[in-house]
């Protein structure tokens, strides 16, 4: 501290006069929770006046806090009820009961008050409005989503597969966890195309893609890898189970149409189904189940091959 520095006073009405005039809300309130004082912040985000609440408890339809799922925290132990009975202070992120009707996102800090002596008299919050972060962070999940969504089939892009693949081998070196790829390819898709335009090509896409969708185990992921070519990701798996799984999808893609005018276009799909190895690589997995692909469609299509449709030195050749 300098030579001769004198602290500066602050009466009463000074303190009062800027929490009166502060952006954040301030309440004050007793061991019972009755609010005592409510500043122009706190009017101005809850939409209750100061006319409106002193006198009455916080949780009597006034803020009536909330957490993510919905429990009230008002009813029970909230955060200022917590800083008065432990005396410390505590923050926290809940959802602020408006005026109006709509909830509030707000972080709130809590302490408890004292008298001279250093008894609890009761507590005070401030509390900030965040829902311009909270927009923030929403427009930053929705940016996220769909740089990982395919936006014609709506089904997660080659990039989120990709890093699906890397969780699935860690899986696998961590706990043991079998799984397996489908790598699926639409036969003579380019026919669709010429024949009828993009838009009908578009609209077989996303049949396939809501086939494949609809028609799969909750742990298992399918996504459009490029093109007219899709990834199943088949968690927990043996090859002869993998091989049933990728049948089905064919079978189903097989038995159904879309209608294009009188006609009832039908496509087929041709797989290849493999199952993961200790020394694999996602390269390595991947190669061996476009090869298995290829196989199927020189094969004549519509059909799917699995590892064991190879000889013991092909499959060493496809590692």
């Amino acid at each position: 501290m300098k030579k001769n520095f004198k602290p500066m006073e602050l009466n009463e009405f000074s303190f009062s006069n800027v929490l009166e005039n502060l952006n954040d809300g301030v309440y004050f309130t007793d061991r019972n929770r009755v609010i005592h004082f409510w500043n122009k912040g706190a009017e101005r985000i809850s939409g209750f006046s100061s006319k409106e609440v002193v006198g009455r408890s916080c949780s009597d339809d006034i803020l009536v806090h909330v957490d993510e799922k919905g429990n009230s925290l008002c009813k029970s132990m909230c955060p200022l009820m917590e800083s008065i009975v432990s005396g410390k202070p505590l923050s926290s992120e809940v959802y602020m009961h408006h005026r109006d009707g709509h909830r509030i996102p707000v972080w709130v800090r809590t302490d408890a008050l004292r008298d001279s002596k250093g008894a609890v008299t009761g507590g005070v919050e401030v509390f900030t409005d965040i829902s311009g972060q909270m927009a923030g962070r929403l427009r930053i999940m929705e940016l996220e989503r769909i740089a990982m969504i395919d936006n014609l089939t709506n089904l997660p892009n080659r990039r989120f597969m990709e890093q699906e693949l890397e969780k699935v081998f860690e899986e696998q070196r961590r706990y043991g966890l079998h799984f397996g790829i489908l790598f699926i390819d639409i036969d003579n898709f380019k026919k669709f195309n010429d024949a009828y335009g993009h838009d009908v090509g578009d609209r077989v896409l996303v049949f396939v893609s809501k086939t494949f969708a609809s028609n799969s185990r909750v742990f298992d992921l399918y996504g459009r890898w490029g093109g007219e070519e899709f990834i199943g990701i088949i968690r927990n798996v043996e090859l002869d189970t993998l091989r049933k799984q990728a049948e089905r999808m064919r079978v189903l893609t097989e038995s159904s149409y879309i209608p294009a005018g009188k006609e009832k276009l039908r496509v087929t799909v041709s797989i290849g189904a493999t199952i993961v190895r200790s020394t694999d690589t996602a390269d390595t997995l991947m190669k061996r189940a476009d090869t298995l692909l290829y196989q199927s469609k020189k094969e004549g299509k519509n059909r799917v091959t699995a590892d064991y449709a190879f000889n013991t030195n092909e499959l060493n050749n496809l590692a």
